[in-house]
């Protein structure tokens, strides 16, 4: 069989269990997305703040841009000639906001992800990963010369006996978790996880806040700000493309491992910075988070809300957050449920295998910060 034919016929497969992707062709106006001629609630987006429908604010900071200052692009990787002042600004607020010695920020998290891991291990690592960690976070493992375990989900009793099992015979020892994972929308306990790291000598701790920045915390800084235990993480990882309405994401650390990632990470070594338009945006809204508890405060009211709702009408949801999955089963059953949300005008997608596992297809509903407490009760009547 041709390579080609073998492509056609995994595609016929995929389609046949209904898990077929296809790109959504699509148009945005502010918290409402057209598709198929059908207007409908965007319930799928990760602008959790509601930022990136928010005129006023891209006009304001429009207005602090001039033809010297609008910089489309940096040209060059940050350690050619792409590292503009734009970038140790951010890095600078970021410390600074964290309290930590460093910062430094990457074109994506699934930059972050895949490059930070494999810098930082070697065959004398073992990395001890959250079962459910996100596809970057396992690309990352992947591609680094580390062992790695996966311990059941959240279980901590598994992960302590790992610890104590391996934790001599390899030179150092990371555990890697989300704060807030992408799927079931549940938290990990980092204040245990710290407990558990600080009881070795060689155990470093690595977490993903990717849906918690912005979201979580006094100041919006995530769930270790909002826990107390910044200062446990030893890389403490969160992106701007989710709550922040930018892209890039970023670590902040102590300054010598910031130093060995410059010197080591390859996806940040090759590739080409973002345009520094993009990172002066960025700055733009991170010294803006802080201010914006009120949006933090509804966001976490209507994620109750429909929590509540889908306890009431029977569905399992494990959710603590504004990542609230209803799960059904079937990737058809999925795949109908999100049909019949869409034509009732909420535009909720099913989540299918290979992201989730078999039988537990869901319509993950991805709340943000612009929508109304009776638009949930109106969906809570179309469930």
């Amino acid at each position: 069989m041709s390579t080609i034919s073998r492509m056609q016929q995994e595609l016929q497969l995929l389609e046949a269990h209904s898990n077929l992707r296809r790109l959504p062709e699509m148009t945005h106006s502010g918290r409402d997305v057209t598709v198929n001629g059908r207007r409908m609630l965007n319930l799928s987006s990760n602008d959790y703040l509601g930022l990136a429908s928010d005129r006023k604010l891209r006009e304001e900071f429009l207005r602090t841009l001039t033809p010297d200052t609008f910089l489309p692009t940096s040209s060059s990787s940050r350690l050619l000639t792409g590292n503009f002042t734009v970038y140790e600004e951010l890095e600078t607020e970021l410390s600074h906001l964290f309290g930590t010695e460093a910062a430094l920020i990457f074109n994506s998290g699934y930059h972050a992800n895949t490059g930070i891991l494999p810098a930082v291990s070697d065959t004398h690592t073992l990395i001890l990963a959250d079962k459910l960690v996100h596809a970057s976070l396992i690309d990352g493992i992947r591609l680094s010369a580390a062992k790695c375990i996966r311990y059941r989900h959240n279980d901590l009793a598994q992960l302590e006996r790992l610890l104590k099992e391996h934790h001599a015979a390899y030179r150092q020892i990371i555990i890697v978790t989300e704060s807030i994972f992408s799927m079931d929308g549940d938290q990990a306990d980092l204040q245990a996880l710290a407990a558990l790291k600080h009881r070795y000598g060689n155990v470093l701790l690595y977490v993903d806040e990717a849906h918690a920045f912005g979201v979580r915390g006094r100041h919006g800084l995530g769930c270790a700000e909002e826990l107390g235990c910044i200062r446990d993480i030893d890389f403490l990882v969160g992106t701007f493309g989710k709550a922040a309405a930018s892209v890039g994401a970023y670590i902040v650390c102590k300054r010598v491992i910031r130093e060995y990632l410059v010197n080591r990470m390859r996806t940040l070594i090759f590739t080409t910075g973002l345009p520094p338009v993009n990172i002066a945006w960025t700055l733009f809204v991170v010294r803006r988070l802080a201010d914006m508890q009120e949006r933090r405060e509804h966001l976490t009211h209507i994620s109750r809300t429909l929590r509540e709702i889908l306890l009431a009408k029977g569905y399992a949801c494990p959710s603590t957050s504004h990542i609230v999955p209803m799960i059904v089963g079937a990737s058809a059953d999925a795949v109908l449920h999100a049909e019949a949300l869409q034509r009732h005008g909420f535009y909720a997608l099913p989540v299918r295998p290979p992201t989730v596992p078999e039988g537990t297809s869901r319509i993950r509903f991805s709340l943000t910060a612009e929508i109304r407490k009776e638009e949930i009760e109106e969906l809570g009547n179309k469930l």
